[in-house]
C-alpha cells in the first residue's frame, strides 16, 4: 500500500501561484510514477501532469502546459506541483496519484487539496 496525502492548497487570486505538495509512505516512492489530478465542481477528474519514476520525464494537460511544473524529490518521497499564472479555471480539487513505473494506471489516490482561484 502507498499512502498519498496532499497539502498547499488555498486561495489565491488570478496571476497567483501556488506550490502543491504530496507527501508518501508505505511502499517505494521510487517504483512509482506520480501524478496530479483535478476534478471542478461538475466536471470529470482531468490530468494535469505526470513525471516518472526519476523525475528525468514529464508531461503535461495542453491546458497546464508553461503555468505548471511537477517535479518530484526522491529522498523526501514527495511529488510537487508549482502552479503560476493560475486562472479561475484552474479552481479544483486536486489529487495526486502513483502508479506503478510505465503503467497508466493508477492504482493510489490522495484525498485531495483544494484549490480556489479568485477573478
Amino acid at each position: 500500500q502507498v499512502q498519498l496525502v496532499e497539502s498547499g492548497g488555498g486561495l489565491v487570486q488570478a496571476g497567483g501561484s501556488l506550490r502543491l505538495s504530496c507527501a508518501a509512505s508505505g511502499r517505494t516512492f521510487s517504483n512509482y510514477d506520480m501524478g496530479w489530478f483535478r476534478q471542478a465542481p461538475g466536471k470529470e477528474r482531468e490530468f494535469v501532469a505526470r513525471i516518472d519514476w526519476s523525475g528525468g520525464n514529464t508531461f503535461y494537460a495542453d491546458s497546464v502546459k508553461g503555468r505548471v511544473t511537477i517535479s518530484r524529490d526522491n529522498a523526501k518521497n514527495t511529488v510537487y506541483l508549482q502552479m503560476n499564472s493560475l486562472k479561475p479555471e484552474d479552481t479544483a480539487v486536486y489529487y495526486c496519484a502513483g502508479a506503478l513505473r510505465g503503467w497508466n494506471t493508477y492504482k493510489y489516490w490522495g484525498q485531495g487539496t483544494q484549490v480556489t482561484v479568485s477573478s
